[in-house]
């Protein structure tokens, strides 16, 4: 910093987290499954839920990479990264004003302007999260990281998901989509004015000149990824014609959820290898097979968290009988018990894995995962399905810590910078793989199975399910660096 830290600079670096997370946890099960299902229908509610968070996931991952490059260069009287902030979230108002006046609309029309919208306002928003990431960094002493990021902890996690279930999703759950929008763009807006009371000056340096293959790179990876996620959305919609004449439901649960389970896999080994080798090359790809491994059982497990809060409102309305916006109180505060779990648990975890090893806990973190999912498939209240939600957020916490320590001991220490951007895309892509290959799934059987509501949802909760039991199993091709002994005297 240009100056000692005070007090109000934790709040002021660490504030907009609150507004992003606030965006995040409004849109993704609240307002666009909504939109949606008004503008598509429920039959067709999860394809086409699944392509709007394909190629806006994929635009994210793009904006966030190129802006945090040209943020790092910036010369702007502002600074650094308040103007990349100001921006992003003036912008971002804008686009929710306007998706606002979408919700008036109908049929196609109104979903390919919502689609548009959705994509600017992930360009926008992670346009100001590559900025906002740079302040601990650029700003903060490095003996006091760990303080500040635990604030930063704090707006990301319980105190968003509480405000969206108290709040937001109360008005949209009463069918004031407008009231929750303005609720939100307010959270933005003041968000983003306390933090450009942030402590920040122009960078004075001239630096060298842009090295653009980083960002080629990427470029490729997303490409060759999106390729695989539409090529395996496609063997969903084959199969769906094939197994049309199908009259036994058990049957085609059965098979179709096979299939989707397989075409998921085969995107994430697939998806993540040919990112590898893209990335770092195929000789460095097979010396650092486990750390490819991993990436691999990382992703498989965060298809199942993010989906899971993706789909639980169309899950709530088919498998617990709610009606379109009666569905988002609910969903809310399932996903304010994950939160708080979350926060509650990755501390903790940081224990347990220095006392009982990486691998285990990842192991068991997975397990619990699943049983949380299983609880939740065959629960017949909302009771059960928040003791389900509240086992995935512990498991999901411990995760995180455990999952992160073990990638960190598998990659050269020169050079964690470049494997890591590996995992960065597997983070991106597990909302888009989970829901464009998902969505045909559960909307198959909701065209083929009027008679059981919601069984397309309790089918693709049951993937996700599995692909947690996968991410502990893909554990044995992950093997640790031997720790070399010190020598004696």
């Amino acid at each position: 910093m240009t100056r000692t830290p005070r007090r109000y600079d934790i709040i002021t670096i660490n504030i907009f987290y609150l507004g992003l997370t606030t965006l995040t946890q409004t849109f993704v099960p609240l307002v666009l499954p909504l939109l949606v299902q008004q503008f598509v229908g429920e039959t067709q509610q999860g394809a086409y839920f699944g392509r709007m968070r394909l190629w806006a996931l994929m635009v994210a991952l793009l904006a966030q990479a190129l802006m945090g490059m040209l943020s790092d260069r910036s010369r702007l009287r502002w600074g650094r990264r308040r103007p990349f902030i100001f921006g992003g979230a003036l912008m971002d108002l804008l686009v929710l004003a306007a998706i606002g006046f979408t919700a008036q609309m109908s049929g196609m029309a109104g979903y390919r302007v919502l689609f548009a919208l959705y994509v600017l306002l992930q360009f926008f928003s992670n346009t100001a999260h590559s900025a906002q990431q740079g302040f601990i960094p650029d700003l903060v002493p490095e003996e006091q990281h760990g303080r500040f990021s635990g604030v930063k902890a704090l707006f990301e996690v319980p105190i968003p998901v509480v405000l969206v279930s108290f709040t937001i999703a109360r008005l949209i759950g009463a069918g004031n989509m407008w009231g929750g929008l303005l609720v939100l763009m307010a959270v933005i807006f003041l968000t983003m004015l306390l933090a450009m009371f942030v402590p920040e000056q122009p960078l004075r340096v001239r630096l060298a000149p842009l090295d653009w293959l980083p960002f080629l790179r990427l470029l490729l990876m997303t490409g060759f990824f999106t390729a695989v996620i539409l090529l395996m959305g496609e063997v969903i919609v084959w199969s769906g014609w094939w197994l049309v004449r199908v009259e036994s439901v058990f049957v085609l649960a059965v098979v179709m959820g096979l299939v989707g389970f397989t075409a998921m896999t085969v995107a994430v080994v697939v998806g993540v290898g040919g990112s590898a080798r893209l990335s770092i090359g195929v000789e460095k790809t097979r010396a650092l097979s486990a750390f490819v491994w991993w990436v691999i059982g990382r992703l498989a497990f965060l298809i199942s968290v993010t989906n899971l809060a993706g789909f639980v409102l169309y899950f709530l309305q088919g498998r617990l009988g709610f009606t379109r916006e009666s569905a988002a109180g609910p969903a809310s505060q399932m996903m304010m018990l994950v939160g708080v779990f979350i926060l509650l648990s990755a501390l903790p975890a940081g224990s347990l894995v220095d006392r009982i090893g990486r691998k285990k806990v990842v192991a068991w973190s997975g397990l619990l995962a699943a049983m949380g999912t299983g609880i939740i498939l065959f629960a017949t209240n909302l009771t059960l399905v928040f003791v389900g939600a509240s086992l995935i957020g512990i498991a999901t916490g411990v995760f995180y810590t455990s999952s992160w320590a073990l990638g960190t001991s598998l990659v050269p220490k020169d050079e964690a910078g470049r494997y890591l951007g590996v995992s960065n895309l597997a983070g991106a892509g597990a909302g888009a793989v989970g829901a464009y290959i998902g969505g045909p799934v559960a909307d198959f059987f909701t065209r083929s199975t009027p008679d059981v509501p919601g069984l397309g949802y309790v089918v693709i909760f049951a993937i996700y399910g599995l692909l947690f039991l996968l991410s502990t199993l893909l554990l044995v091709k992950v093997q640790e660096p031997v720790k070399q002994e010190k020598p004696g005297f």
